[in-house]
Formats: C-alpha cells, sequence, structure tokens
C-alpha cells in the first residue's frame, strides 16, 4: 500500500496505490468527510513487469496530467497512462454510494458492497515506458516531480533526473551526493533552491544539502529504517522511525549558524583541467563566461564567470566519475557564429575523463535564466560512458582473475575535427585519448543511440603519452584528412594519419551493429624529439599558407615550436599523406619550470604558462623566439591553460586565457 501525490484531488480526497496478486496494481480514489465512513473508488488497474519481487514501492502523478509514474521492488521505473474524468470513474461511482452512511454500528457491514466486486469493468493497462533495474536490485524508495522534471532515488547510493518523451521516460542525469550515502530516501527543494537529500548513512539518518555539500543533520538511529519521517521548520527539527515495534521520536532545537562562508570553494581538491564552453549574453549584465572544469575530486563542474563581478557560479556539478578528472574535450560551438550558438544560449557536447579508464560525455545546454542567482541556467544531458575494464567487470568469479592494468589513467582528450563530412556520412563523433598505458586510443560516438565504442589504438609510444591534439587538413579538391600529435613522457612528438582507421571502424560498426574489435592505428607518419623529458603541453595552429605550428613545453622548462607542411598523393588516398618539417624553433630555458600550458594565438604569437607562475608571451621570427611580456599569476601548482579570442566593437581582437591549478584564474 502507499499514497501518492494527485493533483486535482480536493483536499478531502487522497489517491491509494496497493499491489496485489500477480502484478497488479490498483489505484483508489479515497475521500473522508468528518462523520461519514471513507469512500472509495476504483480509478485504475495497472500490470506491473514480470520479477521475483512484484509490487510497487513509490508513485506520484506528473502534474501534466493523464500520466502516472512508480517505482517497483526491482528498481524499475514505470510510466502508465491514468485518467480521473468522470467517465472514466463511472462504472466504480455507483459502487461506492454506500459510502455516504453515518459511521455507526452497521457502517461495516457485509451487505455494504467492495468497490472491488467490479474491477474487471476496467481495463488492466501496461506500462507505456519501462526503465527496468535503473536503480539496481534494492528498489526505487521515491520519484517526485519538479520544475517540469522527474526525480527518483533508490538504495544504490544515486538520485536520477528524467524527463518526458513523448510518453517514454528518458533519463537525463544520475547523481551521486557523497560517498557512502547509499540508502537514498527521499528528495527535499527548498524555497531557496537548496535540494536536501534524506537517507541513511552507516547507522545514522543524514540530511545532506546539495547546495554547500555537507551534511545538515545527523541522527544516530541505528540506519536502515523502512517507516520513518522527519519534519523540519526554523525553530525544530524533529525525526520518529520504528525500532523493534516502538515509534522513536527524536526532536531537536534549531541553533544560530555561526560559521559564516567567506569565498566558497568550486572544488575540493587541485582543479586539474579547464575548457571555455563560450559566452551568454544577459541583460543588464556583462557577458559570462562559461567554464567547465574537472578535479581530482572525482567531479567537474560547468560554472558561470562574471568579469564585473569577479564571482564565479557553479551551474552544475557532475559526479559520475570515480577517480579524478584529469582531461575534458569539447565538441560544438564555442563562441558566437558558431552552428549551434544562440543568441540566448549555448549547446556542445563534453567529454570527460581520467582514472581509472573512465569516459563520460555529456549533452550541456546553458541558456539565460533571469530567475536565477547567476542568470544562466544550465541543463545537462547524460549520453554515454565507456570504461576498458567494463567487460571484466561482467565476468562471473572474477575475483579469482587478476584485472589486466587496473590502474590505466586517461591524460588527454581531443575532439578529432570536421567528421560530418560526404566522407562519413553517419553522424558519428570521434574522440582521440592519450593513456597512461602508453597507448593512443580513438573513441567514435553515436549520440543518438547513446553508443560510446572504442574503434583504434596503438601502443608505439612504449611509455606514458600525455598529450594529444587532432587537426583537420582540407585540399584544394576538399579532400580531407584527417590527423593526429601525441606526445610522450620520453618527450617524442608523433603525428598519426587516422582517416583511414576512422573509415575503417566506421564501416566495421554498420556490419557488426555497434560492437567491434579495436583496430591498430599502425606507425606513425613522422615522430620527433622535441624536448629531453616529458612534453606537459601540446598545441596545434594552421597557418594562412596551409601550413601549421605545432608547439609544445616540457618539463625541463623549454618550449618547442615546430612548422609542418602536408602532402598528399595524386593516386588513391591509401598512405599517401607525407609530413615534412619546414622549421624548428626551441627555447630551452623558457621557464624555471615544468611548462604545463601552451597556446599559438597568431603564427607570430605564442602564450606559455608554467609551475613557475609566469604567463609569457613569445614573438616568433627568423631568429627564433622572443620574449614580448611576462605576467605573474596567482594559482599555483598550474595544471592547464586554456584561451580564447573576442573580437572587440573597433575590430580589435582581445585574448583571454583562463588557467587552472589550486585554483582558477583568468586574465
Amino acid at each position: 500500500l502507499g499514497w501518492a501525490p494527485c493533483p486535482g484531488l480536493p483536499p478531502a480526497a487522497a489517491a491509494l496505490l496497493a499491489s496485489g496478486p500477480d502484478g497488479e496494481m490498483l489505484w483508489l480514489d479515497v475521500a473522508h468527510h468528518p462523520g461519514r465512513a471513507p469512500c472509495v473508488r476504483l480509478m485504475g488497474r495497472y500490470l506491473l513487469p514480470p520479477c521475483k519481487q512484484r509490487w510497487h514501492t513509490c508513485a506520484a502523478f506528473l502534474p501534466q496530467g493523464g500520466l502516472l509514474v512508480c517505482g517497483d521492488r526491482r528498481g524499475s521505473l514505470l510510466l502508465f497512462p491514468c485518467s480521473s474524468s468522470p467517465g472514466w470513474a463511472a462504472e466504480s461511482t455507483s459502487i461506492t454510494d454506500g459510502g455516504s452512511n453515518p459511521v455507526g454500528k452497521d457502517s461495516g457491514s457485509e451487505s455494504e458492497p467492495s468497490c472491488l466486486s467490479h474491477k474487471g469493468a476496467l481495463p488492466l493497462e501496461a506500462p507505456l515506458s519501462v526503465l527496468f533495474g535503473l536503480h539496481g536490485k534494492m528498489g526505487v524508495t521515491s520519484v517526485t516531480c519538479h520544475g517540469g522534471y522527474i526525480y527518483s532515488t533508490g538504495r544504490d547510493g544515486c538520485y536520477r533526473q528524467l524527463c518526458l518523451q513523448g510518453q517514454q521516460l528518458e533519463v537525463l542525469r544520475k547523481h551521486r551526493p557523497c560517498k557512502g550515502l547509499q540508502w537514498i530516501e527521499e528528495l527535499r527543494f527548498t524555497p531557496d533552491g537548496d535540494l536536501l537529500v534524506l537517507g541513511f548513512h552507516a547507522d545514522n539518518f543524514v540530511v545532506w544539502s546539495s547546495r554547500t555539500g555537507e551534511n545538515l543533520h545527523c541522527v544516530p538511529c541505528g540506519g536502515g529504517h523502512r517507516s520513518w519521517s522527519y519534519c523540519s521548520s526554523p525553530s525544530a527539527e524533529a525525526f520518529a522511525f520504528v525500532k523493534c515495534g516502538d515509534v522513536m521520536l527524536y526532536l531537536c532545537e534549531a541553533e544560530p549558524c555561526e560559521q559564516q562562508v567567506l569565498l566558497a570553494s568550486l572544488h575540493g581538491r587541485a582543479i586539474a583541467c579547464v575548457r571555455h564552453l563560450g559566452a551568454v549574453e544577459v541583460p543588464s549584465h556583462a557577458a559570462l563566461n562559461v567554464f567547465v572544469t574537472g578535479s581530482e575530486d572525482t567531479t567537474a563542474c560547468v560554472l558561470a564567470l562574471s568579469e564585473r563581478s569577479r564571482a564565479a557560479v557553479p551551474l552544475a556539478r557532475l559526479s559520475d566519475h570515480i577517480s579524478s578528472v584529469r582531461a575534458l574535450a569539447l565538441a560544438g560551438p564555442a563562441g558566437p557564429g558558431d552552428e549551434g550558438f544562440g543568441d540566448e544560449g549555448l549547446s556542445a557536447l563534453l567529454f570527460s575523463a581520467g582514472g581509472r579508464a573512465q569516459i563520460e560525455c555529456y549533452r550541456l545546454l546553458c541558456a539565460r535564466d533571469p530567475a536565477s542567482e547567476s542568470a544562466v541556467a544550465c541543463q545537462v544531458v547524460h549520453v554515454a560512458s565507456h570504461r576498458l575494464d567494463e567487460h571484466w567487470e561482467r565476468k562471473k568469479n572474477r575475483h579469482k582473475l587478476v584485472k589486466m592494468d587496473p590502474e590505466t589513467r586517461y591524460m588527454s582528450l581531443s575532439v578529432v575535427p570536421g567528421t560530418s563530412s560526404e566522407q562519413l556520412p553517419t553522424p558519428w563523433k570521434f574522440l582521440a585519448a592519450a593513456c597512461s598505458d602508453g597507448s593512443v586510443r580513438v573513441f567514435g560516438l553515436l549520440e543518438a543511440a547513446r553508443k560510446l565504442v572504442l574503434l583504434a589504438e596503438s601502443f608505439h609510444h612504449q611509455r606514458c603519452v600525455l598529450k594529444v591534439e587532432a587537426f583537420l587538413h582540407t585540399r584544394a579538391g576538399r579532400e580531407r584528412r584527417h590527423l593526429l600529435c601525441s606526445a610522450a613522457t620520453d618527450g617524442s612528438v608523433a603525428f598519426w594519419d587516422i582517416t583511414s582507421p576512422i573509415a575503417d571502424a566506421t564501416d566495421a560498426l554498420h556490419r557488426a551493429e555497434g560492437e567491434m574489435q579495436p583496430l591498430d592505428l599502425g606507425a606513425p607518419l613522422l615522430t620527433v624529439m622535441a624536448h629531453s623529458c616529458g612534453a606537459n603541453s601540446l598545441h596545434v595552429r594552421e597557418t594562412p599558407e596551409g601550413q601549421y605550428l605545432v608547439a609544445s613545453g616540457s618539463d625541463d622548462g623549454s618550449v618547442h615550436v615546430c612548422l609542418l607542411e602536408v602532402a598528399l598523393g595524386r593516386g588513391e588516398a591509401t598512405a599517401g599523406t607525407c609530413l615534412r618539417i619546414v622549421e624548428r624553433v626551441a627555447r630551452p630555458c623558457a621557464h624555471a619550470a615544468h611548462v604545463t600550458g601552451i597556446r599559438v594565438l597568431r603564427p607570430d604569437l605564442l602564450l606559455s604558462a608554467s609551475v613557475d607562475q609566469r604567463l609569457t608571451l613569445w614573438h616568433r621570427g627568423p631568429g627564433g623566439l622572443d620574449a614580448l611580456s611576462t605576467t605573474f599569476f596567482h594559482v599555483p601548482d598550474l595544471a592547464e591553460l586554456d584561451c580564447w579570442e573576442v573580437a572587440e566593437a573597433g575590430g580589435e581582437l582581445r585574448y583571454y586565457c583562463v588557467l587552472c591549478g589550486q585554483g582558477l584564474e583568468m586574465l
């Protein structure tokens, strides 16, 4: 039995859902008036999907009307059609006329007909949409509707945000509030915009705040109670539960908060990577820059930074990673004029990767929202994920096996540009990854099917690969070649032509219906020993002459720049790509520490950043690299640098950069 909130019912009525034999669930409207027996009407009959424990655990009627969403003991979410129109309930109205008798000695007599005696007159409805086992085998604990979305909780340590697409449930994203909170029981939305997560952490009942990321209330109750209730007010908080047949009450008076947050943190640990998503124009505000950061605290954060207020406001936090987030990549618009960039917002695909060989992919939608604190709202849709050891996780008796290379990390990501061409008519996006196990891997994403597949790999470097950069070469006859640059810990920079592997893998995917063994990337076209030790930063930019400037920075503080020329064979495009180095320039002692960020702003202008907290602008000329200016920044242990350009009103270009490490700074 379970009560479900139903919009449109009078105050004296409520909806009761009852699960019975053979997976049949009944919807009953119960009305109560003082001095009268309750009036019960049978409104609908529903069939739960077959499973061992076949009953519902929670339900909610959607505000749109006509739909009922419920969770069952198997952890599934179900969507049923429902209607409260008079014609729908007319068959059961006449059955419940006896409910108008005054409460007395005969009010419960056997002569009064039951509202279930004619339940066969109502059809047994099957679910419109089923998300089987969404919350694991421990069951769904609550379903809530808020702000046009559906939220579900379960005993798998996660709560999920869903939406309706037609009459189908679609999962937008998964949230893991905090480590150890496995039994999430309920969500509550506060008037000030906070989301409270109620559940059991070990033997304590906790109330966790999504805004502050901390426990607001903790009750040592023994944990895991199935019958409980929690209520809070500005003056007191109460928690009641049933333990060994006794009803226990915990009452606590509210205490004034003596803690004042002077500056809220973006992450709990160092920021390992940052990307500039774009700028959103907000009326009566300066343009708000939107960034994505990844951290060692296993989360990625989408945030808005205002130049006027100099405040960073988190818009969304992504918590799907089980280890540190070391690399980010964006596919899609990064500024006005790009496809998908509207006057009011941004849309892009975000790839995040890091420890435990895990890649996550999201669709980000940022738009104006004058009602929010930052004036920008961000909707996140989880698209796909991939882990190299997924097949190992599905094996039986895996505790008896040795797991291959469990510490593989993704060090860098780069989206392969220009793949939506006539050569590749399918809407695939391709991603290159640098891996700590010495491999360069290429993945393919089919967003419509939510599939992220490993397509090709190569272990040419035989050591940790630190950086990858993909770039596109277009010939005069519109022939495209997808090229890739990778840098390893020995200071070598390798150049690959991945055009054929991408095309071959796409064909293999069509034949194998989405499953395939990864292909071999082969050997690189060219390898350059650019540094004496690891290359921690890498960037490629095309020149107006059709050549490519490849800049890299190393652990030894050096900066290396080479000018690359691409030549294509006249015949078949099989191994017809030839690379030639036109010019090489090196600056051995450019910085006093690791160079962890480098960007080619123009063919004659470079920017480098180092752990020595210096940001240096270089002029590239015939004589080599000459320092133009040096700026000291305030972020210690610099991890990464990202740059973008903005055209001013007079046509002048202004360059911006963002630096991350033990903090975040924009210059």
